[in-house]
């Protein structure tokens, strides 16, 4: 732990990291089911989804799975996935058919959809770099849009509506406990940013609300908040915590560049962390919140 304020203990207190696999290419797209009480979870480079059963087995659950980045459960419970081998963005139906939600904006094929998360109302906001165009995590190919994005798609089916366009490579994402702020952050410039959010979905503001900065391997990826407001972000070293207000409480450091993480277990109070080629988990005494 690297504790930089008193109230970080409180949050997260000190247990100790736990390997629960390794072995993978690189992790990505952790998301914990609250009733099934499952853990999945993408291997970008092998293109396969993984899913770690209650007793700790782990199986591969999808193979192909079109480079799956970002994943995340719908108001119903159903998986919606980030694929950066086709652009897409996919969700399982109930009937294990894999439905595409997105592939275009205005004609041109999506960049490479990255992270996900599902606003109360069912709408989805995703994020749109290009890193699924870059070989190993994706296919290498030139990007028909000339803008990295963040799109929203609403429960209508409708094509994305582009939010944002003034990213370099936005990345995670997750809202206030109100849903009323949406906070983006920016990988390549190690930065968190906040936007308002209207009755009708549509984004305004953006200021940069925080920044990732510290030491050792890592920049702003995976995004989650806890039940009292507390943002978890990746960054250099492993997680960063911040308050409510923006303050930087302290860092998780983890042995490997840390992608993504997700709260689950019973109490939502174990931190499931995809960091590079393992699998970790670390006990907190704040629990997260349930996607669905």
């Amino acid at each position: 732990m690297e504790v930089r304020h008193s109230s970080f203990v409180d949050i997260v207190g000190d247990s100790a990291l736990e390997t629960l696999a390794s072995g993978f290419g690189f992790l990505e797209g952790p998301v914990w089911h609250p009733y099934e009480k499952w853990l999945l979870f993408s291997d970008i480079p092998n293109s396969r989804l993984h899913l770690r059963r209650p007793s700790g087995a782990i199986e591969v659950f999808r193979d192909p799975s079109n480079m799956a980045n970002g994943n995340t459960l719908d108001r119903r419970g159903r998986l919606l996935s980030c694929e950066h081998a086709t652009s897409r963005v996919t969700r399982l139906g109930d009937n294990g058919v894999i439905e595409v939600l997105a592939t275009h904006y205005l004609g041109k094929e999506l960049n490479s959809p990255n992270d996900i998360v599902v606003a109360t109302g069912n709408s989805i906001y995703f994020t749109d770099p290009n890193y699924g165009r870059n070989a190993y995590f994706g296919v290498a190919r030139r990007p028909d849009l000339s803008i990295q994005g963040v799109y929203r798609l609403d429960a209508d089916g409708a094509q994305p509506k582009l939010l944002v366009d003034d990213f370099v490579q936005p990345n995670g994402l997750c809202f206030s406990l109100d849903e009323s702020r949406l906070f983006v952050n920016d990988t390549e410039r190690g930065h968190i940013r906040v936007f308002n959010v209207g009755a009708a979905g549509d984004v305004t503001g953006g200021a940069v609300w925080a920044k990732t900065e510290g030491d050792g391997p890592g920049a702003p990826d995976g995004m989650k908040i806890d039940s009292r407001g507390n943002v978890y972000c990746c960054g250099p070293g492993g997680i960063h915590l911040f308050d409510p207000s923006g303050n930087s409480l302290g860092v998780i450091r983890t042995p490997e560049p840390c992608a993504n993480f997700t709260f689950g277990d019973d109490d939502l109070r174990s931190l499931f962390i995809t960091a590079s080629s393992s699998l970790y988990r670390i006990r907190v005494r704040v629990a997260g919140l349930r996607v669905f």
